[in-house]
């Protein structure tokens, strides 16, 4: 069993729940649990989409500084790409993601909520990416996914700065995507993860597989992607059933096998 991360699943919902007081630090324990909630998210048939949440009063102060503080750069460098893979296991989920932020999403925590779909967040949450301040840059994901979201000057300012960032800031520059009262983070997650229960799973999974393969490449091969995946979807019964229940009932009611 799992000591810090776990998977918890309620109406066809995963929320992956971090639950290591009092800040949520990222220590290698903590990656690997993320990884194994990650992969048990992706292969469970009953998870149509999922929450990384890290309770009601902080997401993720950051890695763990006390465990890397004192590593050598031998030592950092054959750890450094499984801090990376870890995270990246969220980002691989081939379900609708979201991360629900309260309190802090700094360092490695908001770099875990760079792995999500959508980021909902507090009013009251702080999110960036100080680990300028320790003499450092990001090494799970923030140097990258932070521009392809925001675009590179942004990035390079709050990269540069380590400052932290409140949540109406962070809204009106991309870095989240919505933002409500504290008490409210996890059940507006909830509500946007809904939508997807009992919907057409594998269209789910190639439309992010376009999206996201597409941002890594150019638009030729980009849309060549996107046509092979949709033609993929041919094979599927979801697209016989949706594409039935259109021409006899209009759109937005058909019902899914996920198949």
């Amino acid at each position: 069993m799992a000591e810090f991360v776990r998977l918890e699943v309620e109406d066809g919902i995963g929320t992956i729940r971090l639950d290591r007081p009092p800040m949520n630090a990222l220590n290698r324990q903590v990656q690997e649990e993320i990884r194994s909630a990650a992969l048990e998210a992706t292969g469970r048939a009953d998870v149509y989409s999922v929450i990384v949440y890290g309770g009601p009063k902080v997401f993720a102060a950051g890695a763990d500084i006390k465990e890397m503080a004192e590593l050598s750069y031998a030592e950092m460098a054959a750890r450094a790409g499984a801090f990376t893979s870890a995270l990246r296991s969220v980002e691989e989920i081939p379900k609708p993601t979201v991360a629900a932020i309260t309190g802090y999403a700094l360092g490695g925590g908001f770099e875990l909520a760079l792995c999500a779909d959508r980021r909902i967040a507090g009013d009251n949450a702080k999110v960036g990416q100080p680990e300028i301040l320790l003499g450092v840059i990001p090494g799970m994901g923030g140097t990258q996914r932070l521009p392809r979201l925001i675009g590179p000057s942004r990035a390079k300012d709050l990269i540069y700065t380590g400052r932290f960032v409140g949540a109406e800031e962070a809204l009106r520059i991309g870095m989240v995507d919505e933002v409500v009262a504290p008490d409210d983070v996890y059940e507006a997650a909830r509500r946007w993860a809904g939508q997807f229960v009992n919907g057409p799973v594998r269209a789910y999974a190639a439309a992010k597989a376009a999206i996201d393969g597409g941002l890594d490449t150019d638009l030729g091969s980009g849309l060549k992607l996107e046509s092979q995946l949709f033609a993929a979807m041919f094979a599927t019964e979801d697209q016989k059933t949706g594409m039935a229940s259109f021409i006899e009932n209009g759109p937005g009611k058909a019902k899914f096998s996920g198949r």
